[in-house]
């Protein structure tokens, strides 16, 4: 079990309690998620800037990560609907809190 996960079930849940008056553990805040996103906006003139990303997101977050597309075109930022511009990867559970202590 990550330390972070450890911590929080032995002292940050009393301590939480004891401070706002919860009388049930499950009322207390806790971390559901962590969402890491890379936008990449040379993407739109070099296709390899998007596996890259891929390969450094995959490294640091310890899972593959999805590419995000654009939504729509902004003719401003040359771009077009539906062109890869960046990664992003969702941590939830135990692999959230094994990141959360290599910070």
């Amino acid at each position: 079990m990550a330390r972070l996960r450890e911590q929080y079930k032995t002292q940050i849940v009393a301590s939480l309690m004891e401070r706002f008056q919860y009388d049930n553990p499950m009322r207390v805040p806790r971390l559901e998620k962590v969402v890491l996103n890379m936008g990449l906006g040379e993407a739109v003139r070099d296709k390899k800037v998007i596996e890259h990303a891929t390969k450094d997101m995959a490294t640091l977050a310890g899972q593959r990560p999805i590419v995000t597309y654009t939504r729509k075109a902004v003719a401003g930022f040359k771009i077009r609907e539906e062109w890869p511009i960046g990664v992003k990867v969702t941590l939830r559970r135990e692999r959230m809190y094994e990141f959360l202590d290599r910070l």
